[in-house]
């Protein structure tokens, strides 16, 4: 997917080694996952956010930089994403209550379970999540 120059000057503010990893997964996770369809890449709130428009499958997920430094993978606060992720992956995981994961490094983007909670934000809607 070819980045457009808001979302690309959005990225820009980024810390060293943040958008790459992240945007990158997403973008993977989303062709591996046909069921959430063509995946959209545009700013939200200021930040990049990943849509499923045409099927309404998903929910937003957003890159950020949190106030705590380090970057961020943001999703709908309503929804229990982060609940489940925690669940999956450990208590080791530093989240911002119900909306964010936190990452102070590239590292552990590569971790499985972060690709499984990408997975279940883009067909959120399919699998009795509600409306966000």
């Amino acid at each position: 997917m070819e980045m457009s120059a808001p979302v690309a000057a959005a990225f820009a503010a980024f810390p060293p080694g943040a958008q790459p990893g992240l945007r990158a997964l997403i973008l993977s996770v989303a062709a591996d996952t046909p069921e959430a369809g063509r995946l959209s890449e545009e700013l939200r709130w200021g930040q990049p956010a990943y849509l499923t428009p045409r099927t309404g499958a998903g929910t937003t997920l957003r890159l950020g930089v949190p106030k705590s430094g380090g970057f961020a993978l943001f999703v709908h606060c309503q929804t229990t994403l982060i609940e489940e992720f925690r669940a999956l992956a450990g208590p080791d995981w530093s989240v911002e209550g119900r909306r964010a994961i936190l990452f102070d490094g590239p590292a552990a983007i590569t971790d499985p379970a972060l690709r499984l909670l990408i997975r279940r934000a883009l067909t959120y809607h399919l699998k009795g999540g509600g409306r966000c």
